[in-house]
């Protein structure tokens, strides 16, 4: 007797205290799921080990993050210029100061006083406060010109003021660690907040003054929001899974008993997490439906085959060992192959990725515990009548008798036509793959539908304003007191000039152009004297009034930043102002003066897309190769390896092109969808093809065990396929894009891996073991 089967006769001989022990521990993990947090931080989507990010945590203190909220507030009729507005300005200022975990001194409005301007007098240069301490309750009509005038003189028209005077920003940097709690930061509150300042400012201007706000909390906020209409539609998911499964089994019992462990994985799961102190991130909650799908598509094989024994006259506890036995080793080496593509994902250096291969590598784990060891004991306890033998016989009639027929019409000369038409797409996948896009493919945020409040908040700030969330930082790096050299100045300006030029550019901010603009105002507005002076003395003088809060340089101005403001944060964007960038530096190296990519919010998008595009490959090699690897171990056969991963290749370029047509970009939140749903090919596959194995070293003839194979795996695989089909499905409706996408996509995998499985693989094992027909009496040994 093997230690399987050692191990077997002990599982159910004490399967009682088992399924004891299973529920006190699923007791214990469902207090600590019901615990589990939303747990959303901007640190957490760092690829730190990217130069960019060296660069944006090296200055971060000194110029600020990434992490900012913008607050506009608009009119549709008049100007800024009445009391009503700026009033309601300067209480959303205060409010957007107390936000939690705010950082004050960053914080900029009119009302601030980090704004200020400049401007020229008899007796040399003036500067204050764009609106002065004091400033009346009651402005009175030179107030108003006061104040307009010193937009003018600030430069702030375009960056806190709308071009057309309709509108304010109060501009905020967000920390990660709250000062005033001491812990991380809670982006729901945050948003929460904001939405706050929203309903109170709309409600008591009457609608006057509307307000829109974008920022990463507020996205945050937002996917979380909606992340509640993603449990409605993983119930819904459950519940229409759960019905398909008893049109299968025919016996609420039999229907039961892998929803309930499939169930109970999830459950675990996110017990798990929480009890090692992790987790949910909002853009990883589609992960435990995921492992749900999975425990379906395992245990309906398991109710498959146990049924199929017990209709041989077995009772419940020998079918259920019997299962047990027989899909032991083709599942187990299923979810390895889950598991290794998912450990993969920590190739990539986002932490949120990280915490998602953690997360569904949880998951799977999980499920090898479940409907593996917990399911078969299960129904191990359930008696099938003969009535439900009858039933199940008689409608099985005509499903093995179009099984019969496919089997033995898989034909050489039928399956070299499905072998190259599978190839052909393949091919044609792999050629439109090249189209996919790395990072975002559409400007605001595309987990959120294009009418959701934030994007028309970010539509609404990017028509009024010359700038945006979307910042990217190019930081200059000098010796000390190198605002007053020319040489280096000079480069800072030609380099914001041909930045400025590109078509993705809003607008440019830096301490060169501020320069040139005070130089200007000292010779009487003169635009011609809108330069740089080549005088040291004379560049001085047009620098000095620039201060260190203006963040345009630091206390001893050996760095100094050039703020580039995008019309969006699309992945061309992206890597046509990168582009110029480094281009820009290439043909300029000057020892005086370094350029050094990115700070800002795009930066941050920027370092991501660039470690997505280096790990996509060598992710898709890793899951390839472990599948590779786990089947010549488990069938010691090229040819059976083959068999499997040909036609999880097609299906995987397939996918690539499905995401080129309908614009889904690779990104941190859809790369690792594309390996779960390759989690769930394999299954198919390897299930199919064990019963087929199986037969052929019997001495069966391919036709027959073939039809053997289709008949006990391939209806549960295509049940399988079309259940957990329809059941994501539902998600088209999803209030998230993120999520409708993702619907469509994993719909579409779920069903070419079916077909792959029930199609391409037979018509490579048709060629593969051709001479296995007739009246050949011993298969082709499968070691060859």
């Amino acid at each position: 007797m093997s230690r399987l089967e050692k191990f077997a006769t002990w599982m159910f001989r004490y399967r009682t205290p088992l399924v004891c022990g299973f529920a006190a521990l699923t007791a214990v993990m469902a207090w600590f799921a019901f615990h589990v947090r939303v747990d959303a931080s901007f640190n957490k989507t760092l690829p730190r080990e990217h130069p960019y990010i060296r660069t944006f945590e090296q200055y971060q203190r000194e110029f600020g993050g990434a992490n900012r909220v913008l607050v506009a507030l608009t009119v549709e009729r008049g100007d800024i210029f009445t009391a009503q507005f700026l009033r309601e300005l300067k209480k959303v200022t205060e409010e957007v100061m107390f936000l939690p975990a705010v950082d004050r001194a960053q914080v900029q409005s009119l009302f601030t006083p980090n704004v200020r301007y400049i401007e020229v007098v008899d007796d040399g240069l003036s500067a204050g406060n764009v609106i002065p301490p004091g400033f009346p309750a009651e402005p009175a009509a030179a107030d108003f010109a006061r104040i307009r005038d010193n937009i003018e003189k600030s430069g702030r028209r375009g960056q806190l003021v709308a071009n057309d005077y309709t509108g304010a920003l109060v501009i905020g940097q967000l920390v990660e660690v709250d000062p005033r709690t001491g812990k991380p930061i809670d982006y729901t509150v945050v948003a929460e907040a904001l939405e706050a300042i929203r309903t109170r400012a709309e409600r008591e201007t009457g609608g006057a003054i509307q307000v829109h706000i974008i920022g990463f909390a507020k996205i945050i906020g937002d996917v979380s929001h909606g992340a509640r209409g993603v449990l409605t539609l993983f119930a819904i998911s459950v519940l229409v899974t759960t019905l398909l499964v008893w049109n299968y089994a025919g016996r609420w019992k039999l229907a039961a008993a892998p929803i309930v462990c499939s169930l109970v994985a999830v459950m675990w799961q996110l017990g798990a997490l929480t009890a090692l102190g992790f987790g949910i991130d909002p853009f990883s909650i589609l992960v435990p439906f995921l492992v749900f799908a999975i425990g379906v598509s395992h245990g309906v094989q398991k109710i498959c085959t146990f049924r199929n024994e017990m209709f041989k006259g077995q009772d419940g506890a020998t079918a259920a060992r019997a299962a047990f036995m027989q899909l032991i080793v083709p599942g187990i080496v299923a979810l390895l192959t889950d598991s290794i593509g998912f450990i993969t994902m920590l190739l990539i250096k986002i932490p949120t990725i990280q915490e998602l291969a953690i997360t569904a590598s949880l998951g799977v784990s999980v499920i090898a515990i479940t409907n593996f060891f917990l399911l078969p004991v299960i129904l191990s306890y359930l008696h099938l009548p003969a009535s439900y033998a009858a039933w199940v016989a008689q409608r099985r009639e005509k499903g093995d008798a179009f099984w019969k027929r496919f089997a033995h019409g898989m034909q050489a000369k039928p399956s070299m036509v499905i072998i190259v038409i599978g190839l052909a797409l393949g091919a044609w996948g792999e050629w439109k793959s090249g189209s996919i896009h790395i990072g975002d493919t559409q400007a605001g945020v595309p987990e959120l539908r294009a009418n959701s409040r934030y994007n028309q908040d970010s539509r609404a700030i990017t028509a009024k304003f010359n700038i945006g969330i979307d910042v990217l930082t190019v930081v200059v790096e000098t010796a000390p007191n190198g605002s007053v050299e020319y040489d280096v100045v000079s480069l800072m300006d030609e380099c914001e000039g041909n930045l400025r030029a590109l078509p993705v550019v809003q607008s440019t901010l830096s301490l060169a152009s501020v320069a040139r603009s005070i130089n200007a105002n000292l010779s009487e507005g003169s635009l011609k004297w809108r330069i740089l002076p080549r005088n040291q003395q004379a560049l001085a003088q047009a620098v000095y009034p620039i201060e260190t809060s203006s963040g345009l340089l630091n206390t001893d101005a050996s760095v100094m930043p050039i703020m580039v403001f995008l019309t969006d944060h699309r992945a061309e964007t992206l890597r046509t102002v990168t582009d110029a960038v480094e281009r820009f530096a290439a043909a300029h190296a000057s020892p005086k003066a370094r350029f050094r990519l990115a700070s800002g919010n795009a930066g941050v998008m920027a370092a991501t897309n660039d470690v997505i595009r280096a790990a996509e490959k060598p992710i898709l090699h890793w899951v390839f190769g472990a599948v590779t690897v786990l089947c010549l171990i488990t069938f010691r056969s090229i040819r059976a390896t083959l068999c499997i991963v040909v036609p999880l290749a097609v299906v995987n370029y397939l996918a690539y092109a499905l995401m080129v047509y309908l614009g889904i970009g690779l990104k941190s939140s859809t790369l690792p969808m594309v390996a779960l749903g390759v989690g769930i090919g394999v299954d198919y596959g390897i299930y199919i093809f064990a019963r087929l194995q199986a037969a052929l070293r019997a001495g069966d003839y391919f036709e027959d065990a073939m039809f053997g194979a289709f008949k006990d795996a391939g209806a549960a695989v295509v049940f399988t396929g079309l259940t957990l089909a329809i059941g994501v499905s539902t998600w088209v409706f999803s209030n998230l894009k993120f999520q409708a996408d993702m619907g469509l996509l994993l719909t579409f995998m779920f069903l070419v891996n079916m077909l792959g499985a029930i199609i391409l693989l037979p018509a490579m094992a048709r060629w593969f073991w051709r001479h296995h027909t007739g009246q050949t009496a011993v298969p082709f040994p499968m070691r060859k």
